[in-house]
């Protein structure tokens, strides 16, 4: 709990309290949620920009609706720590992110009032509508569901799709749609709803949201449609006229023509606006879209100038806000700077990114060629799809995306760039373990989507040698290829990584005689190492080889180089089912049958949030854990003579 009791929040244990509050003290209630917002965030990190644009929003939600009986679902999620603070969460605030506290996104585990799990965007109004059909269809005729959609999730064709789908079944579905023409970088394209809608349309939006119109229209279209013989021809002619005039008058026709009703603009930072609107729109019986304005960063001087910059914030920032910068590079920023070195010899590459120029380090790479650089929005499968089209007209695209973000454009992987076999280069930024993000953003999956592809080849530095190296030799090959790297410090690993790369080989990091052999790739190289130097002290010698690519691998090369040791270990960084393990211990016991085998993955289970030094140590894969691992499979060798497992260490609970 926080040391002062003087104010609002603290006596706020449920949204019940919140509305036993009298209208004249919410303006001074968003304030301390902003500031309490604000003070964590800087400690802790997180999303703040996006949270404190909703502030109002979020009060004047809960004010009229009642969660649990109703439903409010966070497109994302990374907008709901002021509906955290207000549903009985404010005395463990100070956890959000850390390991065993609050997540950063709505978890049904953590709360009544959390009505889905989410942490990708544009899924909201699809399990918006699914949960509404399904309280309808079960007997629940009172309960509303709102959807509220924003920081760019609009742009993401699903949206759309369950926008189709729901004008369909005109169910009395709710959908905020929260403007602040931001995603993480400024939204694009042209489906972009232009927010300078005039003053005229408001007004007109607060009429057709009162009781006395809605019975007047429904009493009207009643009328017509009993005219004998005409009237639904006239009905379809009054609802066309209305289509039309709106189309002219008011630039409503994406959602109008979709079967919403539509309210707005509205002041997204009135909460005694908002609060008039949602008490409106919660007695109508068809979808509605409530469009509200709001500034992304709003009480922030700094995340109001650059939202960007604030979206995200890792928990280095100084009394003063100002972000402050570590001295190493990271894997991020080693891509981008080898991407640039390629471009600049290179007119054929573009650069691909899915609303995540900041995060995957393209920022630099806009400004220079800013007519090579395309970001499509929150459309994952576009951007692959779209890369494709420009591979097959002759440019060498590279797709920057977040691991988990690839998950949603498999089958235009396979389909639109390995089949037809485009030189495609994707860079999967945050693969592996992420950290305070959870469960909804490790990046532990790509490999086993992936490494089944026919003709894929995937690569994973393991340092700031081998970055630049995997970029250019990725830009050589007539396929698809994928390069995996972790959020995460991209540290020099010494001069066999300088080698250069060999179809299927890798390269040793330690080569002294061991009678242990330590296989891995990627980051998990450093660990590997740690863990030999560790066990060095003991008078084990094990070595380390980084087998650089997690497909193709020179079977032939492999064989040889592990044929003079007694025990083999496998490490990665990825689910432990589906990774490179099985299929290197199935190679190697068809070969060299006395050689005892063990694989080290992430085990089968979600991942809560927990720092990354957190999360490798929980997992077993971080240097200490590793080198015990390989002390206990030699005390088990010894003991019970040699055998060959696949270990996903469950880890601590």
């Amino acid at each position: 709990m926080r040391a002062e009791q003087n104010g609002y929040l603290h006596a706020i244990h449920s949204p019940d309290d919140l509305k036993r509050l009298p209208s004249g003290s919410l303006p001074f209630l968003a304030k301390e949620i902003r500031e309490r917002i604000i003070h964590v965030v800087q400690k802790n990190g997180g999303h703040l920009a996006s949270n404190l644009g909703v502030v109002e929003l979020t009060i004047a939600l809960h004010r009229v609706f009642s969660t649990p009986k109703d439903k409010i679902i966070w497109d994302v999620g990374h907008q709901c720590y002021t509906h955290k603070l207000l549903t009985g969460r404010e005395d463990r605030f100070d956890t959000i992110r850390k390991k065993d506290g609050l997540s950063g996104f709505p978890k049904r585990s953590e709360s009544i009032h959390d009505a889905m799990d989410t942490g990708h965007s544009s899924t909201s109004i699809s399990a918006g509508l699914g949960i509404l059909t399904g309280m309808r269809l079960s007997g629940d005729s009172e309960g509303k569901v709102v959807a509220v959609i924003g920081d760019g999730a609009m742009t993401g064709g699903m949206a759309f799709e369950a926008l189709n789908h729901a004008g369909d079944l005109a169910k009395d579905l709710i959908v905020v749609f929260n403007d602040n023409n931001w995603s993480i970088s400024p939204n694009v394209g042209g489906l972009s709803v232009n927010s300078n809608l005039s003053k005229l349309s408001a007004s007109v939006s607060k009429l057709t949201t009162t009781r006395f119109y809605q019975s007047l229209r429904k009493y009207i279209d009643r009328g017509l449609r009993g005219i004998p013989f005409l009237g639904y021809k006239l009905y379809e002619l009054f609802i066309r006229f209305k289509k039309a005039l709106k189309a002219v008058v008011f630039k409503e026709t994406i959602f109008s023509e979709l079967g919403f009703e539509y309210v707005g603009p509205i002041d997204g930072h009135s909460i005694s606006r908002l609060t008039e609107v949602f008490e409106a729109v919660r007695h109508l019986h068809k979808p509605v879209i409530v469009h509200v304005i709001t500034q992304k960063g709003r009480g922030h001087s700094l995340a109001e100038v650059n939202p960007t910059a604030y979206h995200g914030v890792s928990p280095m920032v100084a009394v003063d806000g100002k972000i402050e910068r570590k001295s190493v590079m990271t894997f991020t920023e080693v891509f981008a700077e080898s991407l640039m070195r390629e471009a600049e010899q290179r007119s054929e590459i573009v650069a691909i990114t899915a609303a995540m120029c900041e995060g995957t380090g393209l920022s630099s790479f806009r400004e220079s060629y800013p007519d090579r650089f395309f970001d499509v929005g929150i459309s994952e499968q576009h951007a692959v799809t779209f890369a494709a089209g420009l591979a097959a007209s002759g440019m060498r695209p590279v797709v920057a995306i977040y691991s988990t973000f690839m998950q949603r454009a498999v089958d235009q992987v396979i389909h639109d760039v390995a089949l037809p076999s485009l030189p495609v280069l994707f860079c999967l930024d945050r693969s592996g373990l992420v950290g305070a993000d959870g469960e909804t953003h490790q990046g532990l999956y790509d490999l086993s989507l992936f490494l089944s592809v026919p003709g894929m080849t995937l690569l994973a530095p393991a340092g700031k040698e081998e970055l630049p190296l995997m970029l250019a030799y990725a830009l050589t090959l007539d396929g698809p290829c994928m390069i995996r790297y972790p959020k995460d410090a991209c540290l020099p690993l010494g001069e066999a990584c300088s080698r250069p790369i060999e179809k299927g080989r890798g390269v040793f990091l330690r080569e002294e005689g061991g009678d242990v052999l330590i296989l891995s790739y990627g980051a998990s190289c450093a660990q590997c190492v740690g863990a030999a130097d560790l066990l060095e002290r003991e008078g084990v010698g094990a070595d380390v080889c980084n087998i650089r690519f997690a497909k193709p691998i020179d079977e032939e090369w492999l064989l040889d180089s592990c044929a003079s040791y007694r025990t083999l270990i496998i490490v990665e960084e990825a689910s432990s089912i589906g990774g490179i393990g099985e299929y290197l211990i199935a190679l190697i016991s068809r070969y060299h049958a006395d050689i005892d085998l063990f694989h080290f993955g992430v085990p089968d289970r979600f991942l809560p949030h927990a720092s990354r030094r957190e999360l490798l140590s929980s997992v077993a894969l971080d240097a200490e854990a590793i080198a015990g691992r390989v002390r206990l499979c030699l005390a088990e060798r010894e003991t019970f003579g040699s055998k060959s497992e696949s270990w996903g260490y469950q880890g601590k609970e």
